[in-house]
């Protein structure tokens, strides 16, 4: 339907514009060129949401998408490693507003003297039979070295065993040609070297170590990010109002 729409659209306004150009000067009113101008705003509205599908939500919003992801720890890691649990919440304004996403885990050591940050990434499948192995490589849709991939996050201070971080303006996209949707978060135990290693493996993954959790990315309501938004005011109320000691 909306191809359809496409097509008469276009051709509605290129005869709109030859007849114009058939008029003359005299005729080339404005109204004529308001008329093209709203013509040609529409195709572009149109081509940009067949490229930019919006996936099915519910809910009052409908121009924003939201997604959670539910970490748990890989099903073959070892037990002596970190036991990662979690979330990471996804939102964005459709049709081109930028990726917010908010990190909730627990699970790190409390000693973090030889590991203070960890790497988290997007990887290429929600594949999760076989732990977090069956999630491939970094989902790298543009073929470029790391860390330019759309799901390269970077490092991740852990304090008290925790990370707690609201990310803006993320390259990433819930919607369009290279949606994350159905994709997977993996969190590494150490830390990415954000292609500085001088070596293959840094270029590919940062040398960011062990997968210790993961999840799979799926669509869902604003209720937990809403909900998180709250708690993560709160919080920082909370280290205003005690001077910055508290997390």
């Amino acid at each position: 339907m909306m191809l359809s729409a496409l097509s008469a659209t276009i051709i509605l306004a290129t005869c709109v514009s030859y007849g114009a150009m058939e008029l003359g000067g005299e005729e080339y009113n404005l109204k004529r060129a308001e008329q093209i101008n709203d013509i040609q705003k529409k195709v572009s509205d149109l081509w940009h949401r067949l490229i930019y599908v919006k996936p099915v939500t519910s809910g009052s919003d409908e121009n924003t998408v939201y997604a959670n992801c539910q970490v748990k720890p890989s099903s073959t890691l070892e037990a002596n490693k970190p036991q990662v649990t979690g979330q990471v919440l996804f939102k964005q304004l459709y049709p081109d507003g930028k990726m917010e996403v908010f990190f909730d885990l627990a699970g790190f050591p409390t000693n973090t003297r030889n590991a203070s940050c960890r790497a988290i990434h997007i990887h290429k499948f929600g594949d999760l039979s076989n732990g977090c192995d069956g999630t491939s490589s970094h989902y790298n849709p543009h073929e470029v070295p790391h860390p330019q991939h759309p799901g390269d996050f970077g490092n991740f201070p852990v304090k008290d065993g925790k990370i707690r971080k609201h990310r803006f303006n993320v390259s990433a996209s819930l919607f369009g040609p290279y949606s994350v949707l159905g994709r997977a978060i993996v969190v590494h135990e150490q830390e990415d070297d954000l292609g500085k290693g001088d070596n293959k493996g840094s270029l590919e993954h940062g040398n960011a170590g062990k997968r210790l959790a993961c999840c799979v990315i799926g669509i869902s309501g604003p209720e937990l990010w809403n909900k998180k938004a709250l708690d993560d005011a709160a919080r920082k109320k909370r280290r205003l109002q005690s001077g910055g000691k508290t997390a």
